[in-house]
């Protein structure tokens, strides 16, 4: 079992970046396909990005590509998402995810730990 919790959430203007992070608990973290998902007011959730278990292989969401980044570090159980040049549209809740799979997937129903979530808000 993998314990998620995401940080590094908050207000900023359009244009800016914001670093998120998620840190996993459990010995088993380099097992897991990690993802971020975001929730809009609203909306529903949505897929952001993913990271195949040893971080070699990545899947963006067609908008947010080239503008965010995701990365893991095995040895200290985190995931990021590096966010650059927000826009007003990328306000959401932002949520990490770890899914017991074998390849990266875009599905939330594949990923079977969830964290709390963590506010972005980007103001025009």
């Amino acid at each position: 079992q993998v314990h998620v919790v995401e940080s590094g959430g908050g207000l900023v203007q359009a244009g800016d970046s914001l670093r998120l992070s998620c840190a996993a608990s459990g010995r088993t973290f380099s097992t897991y396909v990690m993802g971020w998902f975001r929730q809009a007011p609203g909306k529903e959730r949505e897929f952001v990005a993913t990271i195949s278990r040893s971080g070699g292989s990545t899947l963006y969401a067609d908008s947010v590509k080239g503008r965010l980044t995701i990365s893991r570090d095995n040895a200290k159980n985190t995931v990021d998402l590096q966010m650059n040049s927000l826009k007003p549209e990328d306000t959401a809740v932002y949520y990490c995810a770890a899914g017991n799979n074998l390849v990266v997937t875009t599905s939330s129903r594949r990923y079977d730990y969830w964290g709390q979530g963590t506010q972005v808000t980007v103001s025009s």
